[in-house]
Formats: structure tokens, C-alpha cells, sequence
């Protein structure tokens, strides 16, 4: 359930990665800085307070894709949208490579806060109870903004980072389809907390954050009772994916997109027995990543 191309459209390139924007940005963007014209002298001031904001975001998913790339794995999408961002990794399917790609987005929130507090100390330092320039006023938001972000992402629901981060830790100890489980269970009940939150204070954005954490938690555990039963399947020797190292599962679990029938495709070689299509790439159903059928041999498994 996240954010998607549809709907977007491609803003540029940078170290191999393309940055998209979603068209119902710049509809949240003219209602929010509308919102807020009241804090500065002219309306440019609020225009750069917003766009500072998603620059911010914008250098968060950078953090979170430039990481995972340095980890071997697949980082070559962003999409940004009213409610921030969202970098489209695929790390190895490892803990310490996956906690590494997660974490590296709130370490970029965590460098800037000591530049940005230099700049508001040398405008003036910190004040937020009397007027203040424009400059200095937005400087100062900039930086709240940061910690803002910072905080929120932290908090430990899945499928925000402080959620994917304690998955990555608890894969550690307890296996990778437990500490997804665990993981949305803990989100299933900050998505209760945040719509509490969202009545309280009657905002639709976090009811509407809310939301989209709920459809996340719900696909999260889908997918972890999908991955605790492949847990429980036997493997076949003499074969691992060369990206998860993982033995695939033995049975009829691919399907020929041509005759829509079910085959194992280690036991024909990567040959549809229907139709006898043949493919290139075999994916695997551990990390999802497809690789050429010949890179799934593994002499050594097939010895022990």
C-alpha cells in the first residue's frame, strides 16, 4: 500500500536514482501553505518553508537508497506525496543490510540537526514566543521541522522506520517472519494510539496517516504468515538463490504467465511443462528477486 508512480510524474535523476512527484502534492501544497500565511510577511516565505521540507524529505529517502545500494541491494525509485516520501529499496535480505538501508533515512535527520542549529544560533538564536524576521523564522522552522520528522519516524510502527528498525533488530533473535509478525502487531496498536490522536486534536492528516499504517500493518502480516508457512516447507538440495543464499521451496509455487499453469521450476529446468515456455530468470519466493536459472546452482548444498 505504498504510494505508487501512478498518477506521477518524473522530476529528475541523481546518483541512479529517479525522483517522482505525485500530482496531489501541489493540491495539499496550496491548501497547507494557504494555512500558514499568517506566520510571514509575504507568501514567498511560506512557498520556501514547504519546499524546504520536502528537501528535507527528499535527502531522508536519498539516505535510505544511497544505503542500500552500499549493502548490494536495488535502490532506483523515490516518489514524493503530501505525506512525505518514500524510497523504494530492496536490500539483501539480511538483517544487518536491511537495518542498515532503514536506518541510514533518520542518520540524515540526525546530521542536519547540528548545521541547522548552527544557522539559527548565528540568525539569532532560539526563540518562539516573539516575532522574529523571516528569515530567521524559517530557518528556526526548518530546524523544528527536522526534529519533527526525526521523532515521528522513530516511533516504533511499522511501516515507519522506528517500526522497520525494530524488525531488523528482532530478526536478529527471533527469524525473519517472526520480527515482521512482531513488528505489525506493535503497529496495529500505534495505528489505535494515532486515531485516538486524530480525534483528539481533530486532524485529518494524522487520521489519514493512520490509514495508510493500518493497510501496511495488514499487508506486513500477510506477508508474515506467508513467510512463516514457506518457513515450514522443505527445500530442495542443489540449489540456492544467488541473492538470499536461500534453498528454494520444493513444489509447484511458479506459474507460467502464458498458460497460467502451476510447475516447479527446478524440477523442469525452468521449462513450462504446459506450453513449454522457457524462462530466463527463475525468482525466488524468499526475497523476491529474480536472478538467470544457471546462478541457482549450488554444488556445495547439493553435497551436504
Amino acid at each position: 500500500m505504498l504510494p505508487t508512480r501512478s498518477g506521477s510524474f518524473r522530476l529528475f535523476r541523481f546518483a541512479g536514482v529517479d525522483v517522482f512527484l505525485h500530482w496531489s502534492w501541489f493540491v495539499v501544497a496550496l491548501i497547507e501553505i494557504q494555512d500558514r500565511a499568517a506566520r510571514y510577511t509575504g507568501l514567498t516565505w511560506n512557498v520556501l518553508e514547504y519546499l524546504a521540507l520536502f528537501l528535507i524529505v527528499l535527502m531522508h529517502e536519498f539516505g535510505h537508497a544511497l544505503a542500500c545500494r552500499q549493502v548490494g541491494g536495488k535502490a532506483d525509485q523515490i516518489v514524493l506525496w503530501p505525506l512525505g516520501g518514500v524510497a523504494y529499496v530492496a536490500p539483501p535480505q539480511r538483517p544487518g543490510a536491511t537495518l542498515w538501508s532503514i536506518a541510514a533515512g533518520p542518520l540524515v535527520n540526525v546530521a542536519l540537526i547540528p548545521v541547522l542549529t548552527i544557522l539559527v544560533v548565528l540568525t539569532g538564536g532560539f526563540h518562539f514566543r516573539q516575532p522574529l524576521s523571516d528569515a530567521h523564522q524559517l530557518i528556526q522552522s526548518v530546524w523544528m521541522v527536522n526534529l519533527v520528522l526525526l521523532l515521528f519516524n522513530l516511533l516504533p510502527v511499522y511501516p515507519l522506520d522506528g517500526g522497520q528498525i525494530l524488525r531488523s533488530v528482532l530478526w536478529f533473535m527471533i527469524g525473519r517472519a517472526r520480527s515482521l509478525m512482531v513488528a505489525t502487531i506493535v503497529g496495529f496498536a500505534g495505528v489505535i494510539l494515532l486515531v485516538g490522536l486524530a480525534l483528539l486534536v481533530r486532524s485529518f492528516w494524522i487520521g489519514i496517516m493512520a490509514v495508510f499504517i493500518l493497510l501496511n500493518c495488514w499487508r506486513g502480516l500477510i506477508q508474515a504468515r506467508l513467510l512463516a508457512k514457506a518457513a515450514r516447507m522443505p527445500r530442495r538440495d542443489g540449489f540456492a538463490c544467488p541473492v538470499c543464499r536461500e534453498r528454494p521451496v520444493l513444489g509447484r509455487f511458479w506459474m507460467c504467465p502464458r498458460c497460467r499453469a502451476p510447475f516447479d521450476t527446478f524440477e523442469t529446468q525452468a521449462t513450462c511443462p504446459g506450453c513449454g515456455t522457457s524462462f530466463s530468470e527463475t525468482q525466488c519466493l524468499d526475497c523476491g528477486e529474480a536472478r538467470p536459472f544457471a546462478d541457482w546452482a549450488d554444488p556445495i548444498g547439493s553435497r551436504v
